[in-house]
């Protein structure tokens, strides 16, 4: 037993640092849930009994992390889906770390969606000089995460902006419309880029004070372009941006086959950038086509539920070969009858807006979450023939809820919990 000790006092601190054990994460963005509970939006599950607590529901399902996104102020915006001010997502922040799930914070830094083709600065900040919007974006995401900490809701991660493959804060829609004002392709002024990185490295600065233990997301979602993604990444890498996982939104609608996404994901992989993958944004439809769908997938994948049971399970099989990916979300996953909450333009949730149950493809996520340990042989926390050992070498009666070793086969090997 004394030589036993020794031997996996001698291994472990080469295994910690491994990836290959690293945590992974899985769950969706539930922004909207609140919303669905106050309207009386019936949640069940796949025995179709009524679930009286959703986030313990996700929990107890397999899923570990729940995604919420943040405007500046979204009373400014007449969409419905278009509503998490600070104060709704306090609340609905400390409900999912209340229920033991990770959370992820998405900036959008504006007060309505933002995507590669809306960046519009806040109306409270649209008179800023540049300057001036530095020490805002900082003021405003330390304060943000300050009371977000107080409330019980520190963020596990943070998106600095959602989907900024082209930049962010580009001023107002009046102004930008016609050019390209503060805009960040390839081709663009090397001023342009000089701003936007300035404000992601303002934002990143507010986050390591506030929350230093919290990881930071650049996200984009430029995954059928991966000459644009990797010269995006190639930027922040040479600007020595302090972040730690790059984002992907991936939507076969738009983004085209799961080659396609692989291709993203091998090409990052090969710039070795020394981040983390995340697709932190995906979903695929039960039933028709997304409106401006780009690529149409149904011969492989039927708008059906089994379709897109069948979308997903490939999709975690792809992602489970690549250990750089550590999480998984699809978006907008709560989306559960209308009832006047939302204009019912989204057809791609977990959730049977008749029934209330989720679908399969629900059940497909968890098998993202269930290989995170990286142990060969182990499923849902479980190990056939094997010996388990915590980390001081004594063997253990079952399963260790802590990080330890097992032996299977004679071969040691590091798992977490």
């Amino acid at each position: 037993m004394k030589l036993l000790k020794l031997l996996f006092a001698a291994t472990l601190p080469l295994l910690s640092t491994s990836n290959t054990f690293a945590q992974k994460y899985v769950g969706g963005d539930i922004s909207m849930l609140p919303k669905y509970e106050e309207a009386g939006v019936a949640y069940k599950d796949q025995a179709g009994n009524t679930v009286t607590d959703v986030l313990a529901f996700f929990k107890q399902e397999g899923l570990n992390a729940m995604r919420v996104r943040l405007f500046v102020d979204p009373s400014k915006d007449n969409d419905k889906a278009v509503c998490q001010d600070l104060e709704y997502v306090k609340t609905l922040g400390k409900r999912i770390k209340n229920a033991g799930l990770k959370l992820i914070l998405d900036f959008h830094y504006s007060d309505t969606w933002a995507d590669p083709g809306k960046q519009w600065t806040p109306d409270a900040w649209k008179s800023l000089t540049d300057e001036q919007l530095n020490t805002k974006i900082y003021e405003y995401t330390k304060d943000c995460l300050e009371q977000l900490t107080a409330a019980g809701a520190t963020p596990d991660f943070i998106q600095t902006g959602n989907e900024i493959s082209f930049g962010m804060l580009w001023g107002t829609k009046a102004v930008a419309d016609g050019n390209n004002t503060n805009r960040c392709y390839t081709n663009s002024p090397a001023a342009n880029w000089t701003r936007f990185i300035s404000l992601l490295k303002q934002a990143g600065k507010a986050c390591r004070e506030v929350c230093p233990e919290a990881r930071i997301i650049i996200h984009s979602e430029r995954t059928p372009d991966t000459d644009v993604l990797a010269d995006f990444f190639d930027r922040m890498k040479t600007a020595s941006l302090d972040f730690d996982i790059i984002g992907l939104s991936y939507y076969p609608a738009y983004h085209g086959d799961l080659n396609q996404l692989e291709t993203a994901i091998t090409t990052l992989e090969n710039k070795n950038y020394g981040k983390d993958i995340m697709v932190v944004e995906t979903g695929y439809s039960y039933a028709w086509a997304l409106s401006e769908t780009t690529f149409d997938y149904r011969a492989t994948y039927p708008y059906s539920e089994e379709g897109q049971r069948q979308f997903t399970a490939d999709l975690v099989t792809m992602l489970n070969k690549h250990e750089s990916v550590k999480g998984l979300f699809w978006w907008w996953m709560e989306d559960n009858g209308e009832k006047g909450v939302t204009d019912g333009w989204w057809n791609a949730a977990l959730y049977n807006h008749k029934t209330g149950q989720p679908y399969a493809a629900f059940y497909e996520l968890k098998n993202f979450a269930n290989s995170s340990t990286g142990i060969q042989g182990v499923k849902n926390g479980r190990c056939e023939d094997c010996a388990w050992y915590s980390m001081d070498g004594r063997r253990l009666a079952s399963t260790p809820s802590k990080n330890g070793i097992y032996i299977k086969n004679k071969q040691k090997v590091a798992f977490r919990k």
